[in-house]
């Protein structure tokens, strides 16, 4: 088995699972922060949308510099939840597709995270892939159920019922 068939078992899962949490997205609240160091309810819920746009940066290129200027990655703006999940399927759709064509060799090659060009570091592509991207993304649908559990939104059952959604 490759690496690639090894890892779309577990992306297919996780991004469906994704997906439950963007739908549940309230738009009335998307400017609302749970404290004020944090993202806004809409901001975290787009980041979490263009998070699969890592998987081409990943496996097409050997580095990614967030901040060559200095000034920072630039800030998307929220449209609708349509638009969100949009988004969301689109890059999910491009991602899947790359990492179904990428071979173990281009897997294991080293790719390189600076930002402002520090190097942060350097780990073969796979293990980007599944830390960087994958678990990246879950540590932030984690944090989008807890925003929407604290504006009383229901939340969907993912590893298994909520007390929402019961059994």
């Amino acid at each position: 088995m490759s690496i690639a068939q090894s890892i779309l078992p577990e992306f297919d899962h996780e991004t469906a699972n994704t997906r439950k949490v963007l739908e549940r997205v309230p738009e009335a609240h998307v400017a609302w922060k749970p404290h004020a160091k944090s993202y806004s309810l809409g901001d975290l819920a787009l980041h979490l949308a263009n998070l699969p746009v890592w998987v081409p940066i990943t496996l097409k290129e050997s580095e990614l510099d967030i901040d060559p200027s200095g000034s920072g990655p630039p800030r998307r703006v929220w449209e609708s939840r349509a638009a969100l999940l949009k988004t969301f399927d689109e890059n999910v759709a491009a991602a899947r597709g790359l990492i179904a064509e990428t071979s173990d060799e281009e897997m294991m090659k080293p790719w390189t995270f600076k930002k402002a060009g520090k190097i942060q570091f350097t780990q073969p592509r796979v293990v980007v892939l599944r830390s960087f991207v994958m678990s990246h993304s879950i540590h932030h649908r984690g944090q989008l159920t807890v925003y929407l559990r604290l504006k009383d939104v229901p939340l969907p059952f993912l590893y298994g019922p909520t007390a929402d959604e019961g059994n």
